[in-house]
């Protein structure tokens, strides 16, 4: 039995919101949905899943098409506030160990 994957609220809207985005960038510049898809490099259907906001689609995907359209991916839509934000999230994991692992060893911590 295959299980359904639950995905959150916050999640489900964020991804509507952007495929709407998408879509709309892409009607103001009166493009069809081949077109489109054709400059993405992907299929029709594909493309009408990412506008619908459907959880499957591959966020590379979906972030190409909204590049494509012009929609902006995140609060300012500039290099230096991405460079920025992404040296800092680099030099974060930088600090971090290599590999994580769950701690198997149970820790009797009874008195």
């Amino acid at each position: 039995m295959i299980k359904k994957r639950t995905y959150s609220f916050q999640a489900k809207d964020a991804v509507s919101l952007l495929g709407k985005q998408i879509k709309l960038a892409r009607m103001e510049r009166k493009w069809s949905l081949d077109n489109l898809a054709e400059r993405t490099g992907i299929s029709r259907v594909t493309l009408q899943k990412i506008e619908a906001g459907k959880m499957t689609s591959s966020i590379g995907l979906v972030f190409e098409a909204a590049v494509l359209v012009g929609v902006p991916l995140f609060e300012q839509d500039n290099q230096k506030y991405f460079n920025t934000n992404f040296n800092l999230v680099q030099s974060k994991i930088a600090l971090l160990p290599k590999r994580t692992r769950s701690s198997t060893k149970v820790v009797d911590d009874d008195f």
